[in-house]
């Protein structure tokens, strides 16, 4: 059974049991967040685990909740790429302005925080990593991934900004040390935004239909190893 995570500084990422080891180049990471901002529930999350211990396209799915913690869940990310070895890695967070799921293009080098994360941090104007370069690119084939998810008549998206707060912190230092390691590994990873759950005035998508574009583009990831090319930018 799952347990909810105690302080930040002091647990690992959260990981729901699988029922076999699996093996190195043949697993998908998959995370989500906890809740943030005095909400009970974080899409995001509530989504990925449902996933947890599936065989997809010969990969097991495996999953984690991280922390709304900036550095804290990046490290806890990084233990758990080490531990599993992924051919995949995925990361999910939740937009709650958004009525699509968003697949991130680009990450950038910078931490902006407009409210505290869950540990009470608040960083302004502060890198992710200091010295690094300002941006990186997704290694997902987003393209594909977004025509596969519009095939299954599910709402989807490029999204050209991950925002500057815990989301974009861990895609980009995901994507730092993919980068560092891509010549050795050969791993790739991304960021997906998905929609609330609902509430009053906010835009919403079903539980359902977010696991299921999830096991969608995790199919279109592994199955394309160069990516498509589709119009799908933005004019603003």
């Amino acid at each position: 059974m799952l347990r909810k995570p105690v302080a930040p500084s002091a647990q690992q990422g959260r990981l729901a049991p699988v029922s076999h080891r699996a093996t190195p180049r043949a697993t998908v990471l998959l995370t989500g967040f906890a809740p943030f901002g005095g909400e009970t529930l974080n899409s995001s999350w509530e989504a990925v685990q449902a996933l947890q211990g599936e065989q997809i396209a010969g990969h097991t799915v495996v999953c984690a909740e991280l922390p709304t913690v900036f550095y804290v869940s990046l490290e806890q990310l990084m233990n758990l790429v080490r531990e599993n070895h992924p051919a995949l890695v995925i990361c999910v967070g939740q937009a709650s302005n958004r009525q699509a799921i968003s697949l991130e293009r680009i990450a950038i080098n910078i931490a902006d925080a407009r409210i505290p994360d869950n540990a009470g941090a608040q960083p302004i104007d502060k890198p992710v990593v200091s010295g690094a370069q300002p941006a990186y690119f997704s290694s997902l084939p987003i393209k594909a991934m977004l025509r596969d998810l519009s095939a299954a008549g599910l709402p989807a998206e490029i999204s050209q900004s991950a925002g500057t707060f815990v989301c974009n912190h861990l895609f980009y230092g995901l994507m730092h040390d993919l980068e560092r390691r891509r010549a050795l590994t050969g791993v790739r990873g991304g960021f997906i935004h998905l929609p609330a759950l609902g509430g009053a005035g906010t835009p919403a998508m079903a539980l359902q239909d977010m696991q299921q574009g999830l096991r969608i583009a995790i199919a279109s990831a592994l199955a394309t190893t160069r990516d498509v090319k589709l119009a799908a930018g933005a004019t603003a």
